[in-house]
């Protein structure tokens, strides 16, 4: 389906189920909505019975690899939550993966009608710049928060996001031990990256049911 923003319009691909909320799931910077594990995480959250909802961002549309600006983004991020809550339920939680996690962030601070935000692996900081924190709006934001981090996460060193976020009170954190920022594990770990899928969908499939 096609879904207008003020500069055009993206693509979005809908799974409609019958419990609520909604989630509308964005993805990050390198990827685009039809990547495996965008895909994987649509039809995990539909198969547990919740109504899920993916798009493009304007610059993915393109073809680009590079993301638009900030504004732009949050741009058309706000007109696909407008499309969802009018055409599918009024009770969304907003999720992403990094980058579109982190621009349901700045919606939800700039307090968005939403339910909740599902933070699956949080850029708290770019790669090897551990000093530039993406941080400041979180305690603006009212909603409950999921964030969902390996402790492997370049974006996110354990100690940084200890300090500024786990602390937050409307956090909670679910640990994906010895996961990347794609949430891969060694193989040392005892554990194969399905598995780690299932669990953190099973971890979502909770959070989800307490809203």
């Amino acid at each position: 389906m096609a879904v207008d923003w003020e500069g055009g319009s993206v693509t979005g691909r809908l799974i409609r189920a019958d419990k609520e909320p909604g989630v509308l799931l964005a993805h990050g910077a390198g990827t685009d909505q039809d990547h495996h594990m965008m895909v994987a995480l649509r039809d995990g959250l539909a198969g547990l019975g919740y109504p899920v909802m993916t798009f493009n961002y304007a610059y993915t549309e393109r073809g680009s690899k590079r993301p638009d600006p900030q504004a732009r983004l949050l741009a058309v991020h706000q007109s696909v939550l407008d499309w969802f809550t009018e055409n599918v339920t009024d009770r969304v939680v907003l999720m992403g993966r990094s980058m579109g996690g982190r621009m349901g962030t700045y919606l939800a601070a700039e307090a968005a009608d939403i339910e909740g935000v599902i933070l699956h692996a949080y850029p708290l900081h770019p790669a090897g710049r551990p000093e530039k924190l993406r941080k400041n709006h979180l305690p603006d934001i009212t909603v409950p928060m999921l964030f969902i981090v390996g402790t492997r996460d370049p974006l996110s060193q354990m100690a940084l996001f200890d300090k500024w976020v786990r602390p937050l009170s409307k956090v909670e954190t679910f640990e994906v031990q010895d996961g990347d920022h794609s949430m891969r594990v060694r193989k040392a770990s005892g554990r194969t990256n399905e598995e780690v899928h299932e669990e953190i969908l099973v971890k979502i499939g909770e959070w989800l049911t307490a809203r």
